[in-house]
């Protein structure tokens, strides 16, 4: 990805992409889905990858968070704000890789999304609910137990990296085309 110039059409550009981002998030977390087959983690990897600001990046996840959140309950802050660092991880990921090639971002970066995700709740989940005992055996089955939840992690994730980039491919190169079809003929 080439550098961008900060101008107030790249802020409007970035503010639009992010806001059509929480919608989508808040929207498909407020739909009946399967647990955890959720857009929020490859949100975050697109916008990471994809806004021009940083902070902008970072936000989509957490604002999609909060506001879904809001409509559907709460629960303990401490697991919250596990959770909402693990979703956010994804827009960093998306930064540190911006100059890689969109493929291995759009799958690499939602695997590591998802496993980061598994692997930190669940962590919070033994540590913080009480449900196992607190030692090597009681985080193993904390782990265990929640492999059936990683498997729809990890479809969602890719699933959602790959609509979110592909969709974003076509809309660049029909884009092109159509700006290519109009151009003054010389």
């Amino acid at each position: 990805m080439t550098p961008r110039t900060f101008t107030a059409t790249t802020l409007r550009q970035d503010l639009l992409l992010a806001l059509f981002l929480v919608v989508l998030c808040v929207v498909m977390r407020l739909l009946p889905h399967a647990s955890n087959f959720s857009p929020v983690a490859a949100a975050a990897l697109f916008a990471g990858m994809t806004l021009g600001r940083r902070s902008l990046a970072i936000a989509v996840p957490l604002a999609a968070l909060l506001v879904s959140d809001a409509l559907l309950g709460g629960y303990g802050w401490q697991m919250m704000a596990v959770v909402y660092g693990a979703l956010a991880l994804p827009a960093v990921i998306g930064m540190v890789a911006r100059t890689a090639r969109v493929a291995y971002v759009a799958i690499g970066g939602a695997l590591a999304a998802s496993l980061i995700f598994y692997v930190t709740t669940n962590f919070a989940v033994w540590a913080l609910s009480g449900l196992y005992t607190p030692d090597l055996k009681g985080l193993l089955e904390c782990y265990i137990a929640a492999l059936p939840f990683l498997k729809y992690t990890v479809a969602g994730d890719l699933f959602w990296s790959v609509a979110l980039f592909g969709g974003a491919a076509l809309l660049r190169r029909r884009a092109e085309r159509s700006e290519a079809e109009f151009a003054p003929q010389r």
